[in-house]
């Protein structure tokens, strides 16, 4: 049976990459979200390209670099027809719950040549400062980036969960292609400055966890009963006791609408996005995962629908009423910065 492509854009106005509308997040193939069915998970990256789902999202952290590793013979075979994302800036240690940042030239060099050895590329297509780091100017990881595109080991630069001021400094050093940072349904804070600064300087965004790390999908109400031991899910605020009921109970209008549409809560979730950036006059390219071929070809699928006003009306207020935030530490995010 034919699978249906998903319609193209391009990122950014600096000559970016034309890509599907909807791009793939790699991260939980490798860890985070329980165990992975090997098999399965390359099954689903081939159901990626069949539905013209072309940009593949990594970094550096996933699995401590095995992420990029198992990406590596799928890029191998389909390096002409994909667009290859990955991000350097988290340091992790033997302890899973360290995480620091670094931003610094020398870290940033030593990143690179990781990834590009590990994903078995010569170039990396879009190269994203993962977080940012305050104690480092901005204009020196910058700098230090466009190097990397001087030196052709990277053709374009992103940036992730930096507000709408630090988007302008960035892109006031090198052109921005895309600002990569969580946006959905229950996530909207990136609306404060970073996605009226991207529509400005007309910066790509891509939206991570668009289904709120699958809360959205309606599939969870308690994570002590919903999510296995090794799911890095248990600990985040929203899917934690009361939280988690209380949210649960705001995806009833999502319900109606997927009922309405004779779709999934999913799909409604991630039309949404695509809506909600048009009304800013953005480019989008969300990036959900998932590690089963069905799941890719449902979520590809939510690209063709399209919300009424009412609708986005019923949607409307969820965020507002969201309990927990979507980290249990937020000093990582572009939430601290903003003024």
């Amino acid at each position: 049976m034919s699978i249906e492509k998903i319609a193209t854009v391009r990122l950014g106005t600096d000559g970016g990459p034309e890509v599907g509308v909807q791009g793939f997040g790699a991260m939980g193939i490798s860890e985070f979200y329980g165990d992975t069915d090997e098999a399965a998970a390359r099954d689903t990256l081939d159901a990626a390209l069949e539905a013209g789902v072309t940009l593949i999202d990594t970094a550096d952290i996933y699995g401590r670099g095995a992420n990029e590793e198992f990406l590596a013979p799928f890029v191998a075979a389909h390096r002409d027809e994909i667009t290859l994302a990955t991000k350097f800036a988290i340091e992790r240690t033997d302890d899973p719950r360290h995480r620091s940042v670094r931003n610094d030239r020398a870290y940033i060099r030593s990143a690179v040549e990781g990834s590009l050895r590990r994903l078995g590329v010569d170039v990396i297509d879009l190269y994203y400062m993962h977080r940012r780091d305050p104690a480092v100017p901005l204009a020196e990881s910058v700098g230090a980036m466009a190097e990397l595109v001087q030196e052709g080991k990277v053709k374009h630069l992103g940036l992730s969960e930096v507000t709408g001021a630090e988007l302008r400094e960035a892109h006031a050093v090198h052109p921005i292609t895309a600002l990569q940072s969580e946006w959905s349904l229950f996530s909207r804070d990136v609306e404060r400055s970073a996605v009226g600064a991207a529509a400005e300087l007309g910066v790509a965004f891509v939206p991570y966890s668009p289904l709120g790390r699958g809360f959205l999908t309606g599939a969870f109400t308690d994570a002590a009963k919903d999510l296995s031991g090794s799911d890095f899910r248990q600990f985040q605020p929203r899917f934690s006791g009361d939280n988690a009921r209380r949210n649960a109970e705001l995806l009833a209008p999502l319900r109606k609408i997927a009922e309405a549409h004779g779709a999934t809560a999913a799909q409604i979730a991630l039309a949404w996005v695509q809506q909600r950036a048009a009304v800013h006059g953005l480019t989008v390219v969300p990036i959900p995962g998932t590690r089963k071929r069905a799941r890719l070809l449902e979520n590809a699928a939510a690209t063709r629908i399209t919300l009424g006003a009412d609708e986005l009306a019923l949607l409307e207020p969820i965020a507002a009423q969201v309990a927990g935030d979507r980290y249990p530490d937020m000093s990582f995010t572009s939430v601290a910065r903003e003024e």
